[in-house]
């Protein structure tokens, strides 16, 4: 006879039954508890600009050369870079996961409950929020031009600038990849008009929303109109005051509030290097983003910016002025990086991957210049935004301007006989650099390599191909 007491099978069965369903529910609510979890770290992440702040700063005066907090530890940059592709990576697992599981709506409806609240209503009345991805001495401050006269659009120039000026990041590498993903996220925050973003970076520090150190504010009209734009204070001085008219301190409350008001959002940046970290921007319903990526041929932007920022190509002077020392690697491998870091980018727009389809256009400073009518038309077409008379009228009498008004900076060019003028003043020997260095973007964007110094100086030769409508996509 059995000792103790033997349940029937059927029971036994019931109990192992009821001990699988508890691990299988146990299971499921651990992977929703993961994702819920992973969606708050990228909440955390997206948002680096607020950890920025609460670094301790010894903030010199913005009008300065010299950056004033240099973040030299790679390790603490590259976790952010390692951590906002893990988290991303681990997404897409546990999405898969939830699927197989049958669990889809539930952590759909969970994430959903954990969501903000928008600060604007999803694409409320079409909204567009342009950006134009340039380097400097590309033609970006012309072209911006195009969007700064339309008074429809609230458009800012460079923005971005103060946070370079206030935060230093050494090149290359989880710096780079840090740098990006602050400018990326202070970019979004002044989409969506939080123009109190840039206090934290504007120095000395505004009070009351009040400063007198916002870079180039006379190049954005939306600064210096009505409201915006309050009553003189004597004595007191505005550096980048504005152009037409005399203003107090700029309010950026006011700022702000003339942001939301306006139909559309437009900023200039050179500052914007890789393409893929707007990936967030792009997809955020918030927004919706159009990227119009401005190039010009290396050899032009190399000539003018050894005119412009000459303090800084004193070795690229030096080498030319001796003619027999061989030009730093250091500086030959800093200019192919630049072109590769634009090649690339544009690589990534011409295949149109999902989230940037229909989302980016590719435009050349020859052929703005050549057909600035023609051009603003396409690249308005291409925002979703009708063009006003008012740009028009700016595009016909600022491209006829005299020779004499064509400074460094300025906005006004006889765009048809200036855009070539460099080939006339760079040494061939600085052309045959720029056309090793820049070879695979050169051609990529259709600009011909000069055999010779003759080649390079006669004009019956174009140094461009034609481009159609493969530009924009």
């Amino acid at each position: 006879m059995e000792k103790g007491l033997t349940l029937p099978q059927d029971c036994r069965d019931f109990v192992q039954s009821l001990r699988m369903r508890s691990k299988y529910a146990l299971f499921l609510a651990f992977v929703v508890v993961v994702f819920v979890f992973i969606e708050k770290e990228n909440k955390i992440i997206s948002r680096v600009s607020d950890k920025l702040k609460q670094i301790p700063q010894s903030l010199a005066d913005a009008n300065s050369t010299d950056p004033a907090l240099v973040l030299a530890e790679n390790a603490s940059l590259l976790s952010l870079s390692e951590l906002d592709a893990a988290f991303s990576q681990l997404q897409g697992r546990l999405h898969n996961l939830s699927l197989q599981l049958g669990v889809e709506s539930a952590v759909e409806a969970i994430g959903e409950q954990q969501e903000e609240e928008p600060s604007q209503p999803a694409r409320a009345g079409h909204r567009r929020h342009v950006l134009l991805m340039a380097t400097t001495r590309t033609g970006s401050s012309f072209v911006g031009e195009f969007f700064n006269q339309q008074g429809n659009i609230f458009y800012l120039f460079e923005p971005l600038w103060h946070i370079e000026r206030t935060v230093s990041f050494e090149p290359g590498g989880a710096n780079a990849a840090g740098s990006a993903l602050v400018y990326r996220d202070v970019l979004k925050q002044l989409f969506l008009c939080d123009l109190y973003v840039l206090e934290h970076f504007i120095s000395p520090l505004p009070e009351d929303h009040l400063t007198q150190f916002m870079f180039r504010r006379g190049s954005s009209r939306s600064l210096c109109e009505d409201p915006v734009c309050t009553p003189f204070v004597k004595k007191v001085f505005e550096k980048y005051h504005c152009k037409n008219r005399r203003c107090g301190p700029l309010n950026v409350t006011l700022a702000a509030e003339a942001c939301r008001r306006k139909e559309h959002m437009a900023l200039k940046a050179v500052r914007i290097r890789q393409l893929e970290f707007l990936q967030p921007l792009a997809e955020d319903p918030r927004l919706d983003l159009r990227v119009i990526q401005l190039v010009r041929d290396p050899r032009a932007v190399l000539a003018s910016r050894m005119v412009a920022f000459a303090g800084k190509y004193e070795t690229w002077k030096k080498w030319l002025a001796e003619g027999q020392d061989r030009l730093q690697e250091e500086e030959v491998q800093r200019l192919r990086g630049n072109c590769e870091s634009i090649r690339l980018s544009a690589e990534l727009g011409l295949r149109q991957p999902p989230w940037l389809r229909g989302r980016y256009m590719l435009v050349r400073y020859e052929d703005v210049a050549q057909r600035p009518l023609q051009k603003a038309r396409e690249m308005y077409r291409f925002a979703g935004i009708p063009l006003t008379p008012q740009v028009e009228d700016w595009i016909q009498k600022n491209t006829q301007a005299a020779l004499e008004g064509n400074g460094i900076y300025s906005t006004r060019k006889n765009s048809s006989e200036q855009f070539e003028k460099w080939r006339f003043s760079i040494p061939f020997k600085l052309a045959q650099v720029v056309q090793a260095a820049c070879g695979p973007a050169m051609r990529l964007f259709g600009y011909k390599l000069a055999r010779d110094a003759a080649s390079l100086t006669n004009r019956s030769f174009s140094l461009l191909e034609e481009r159609g409508t493969f530009w924009v996509t």
